[in-house]
């Protein structure tokens, strides 16, 4: 019987297993939807991390211990690929399964291996004042981090029930990500960015230059990276030559 606080699983399709994480705000539901045209050729692990709809809201949601959850989902041979805060616990994640095939990260907030670089300080200090209703909160952060998304009025509960997540999530910038034990790691890595946003741009940098890693910058749809046009060209592209 699945814990409340397990993440949801949901499998599609057939071939090589991809294993998706969703960032902040949109569950795996909504981030991925235009990754599951790819299920004809891959099975496509949709991961909702818990404290998501359609699971209960959690008072606390922590990177460390949803890299846990996710490293314990994966098998040898898996393709793992995170969006945004779920790029966090991607990175997290992967040094404890050297068995991946590959590493796919979109925009992950992992400041840190950034910090001094005026861009990240500045976006940084504007969270203190970030609000805490869900409305305002969506408001404040989506144009932040890049996002396009309109909001309705008044929020569906699913996207009332996402800001409520991401209002409950630890502060990516607090991940300590090991860029030594991810650049030994033995499967390829990827590093996307949308050519948006200098922020996200600096953590990319670091990730490329550190890691060892390729380089896709896929714009046309901000921070929402899994929507733009050719992301999922650029994906495969990658995946395959894994």
């Amino acid at each position: 019987m699945r814990n409340v606080d397990d993440p949801h699983v949901e499998e599609l399709g057939h071939g090589p297993r991809v294993v998706l994480v969703h960032g902040s705000v949109g569950n795996a539901a909504a981030t991925w939807s235009q990754q599951q045209t790819l299920a004809d050729r891959f099975t496509l692990v949709l991961v909702t991390r818990p404290g998501y709809p359609p699971g209960p809201q959690l008072e606390r949601i922590d990177f460390a211990e949803q890299a846990e959850q996710v490293a314990a989902l994966l098998r040898p041979g898996d393709h793992l690929v995170g969006h945004s805060y779920g790029g966090v616990i991607s990175l997290l994640a992967a040094p404890s399964r050297p068995d991946l095939r590959s590493l796919t990260v979109n925009e992950p907030p992992a400041f840190a291996v950034a910090r001094g670089d005026a861009a990240v300080e500045e976006f940084l200090s504007r969270f203190p004042e970030a609000p805490r209703e869900p409305r305002a909160y969506l408001e404040f952060f989506l144009p932040l981090v890049g996002s396009g998304l309109t909001l309705p009025d008044p929020l569906p509960p699913e996207l009332e029930a996402g800001a409520r997540a991401a209002l409950a999530e630890r502060p990516p910038h607090e991940a300590d990500i090991s860029l030594p034990a991810l650049a030994a790691a033995p499967f390829p890595k990827l590093v996307v960015s949308g050519g948006h946003s200098a922020v996200f741009d600096a953590v990319c940098d670091v990730l490329e230059r550190e890691l060892g890693a390729e380089r896709a910058v896929v714009p046309g749809a901000g921070h929402s990276i899994p929507r733009a046009p050719g992301y999922n060209e650029t994906l495969v592209r990658f995946l395959e030559a894994a």
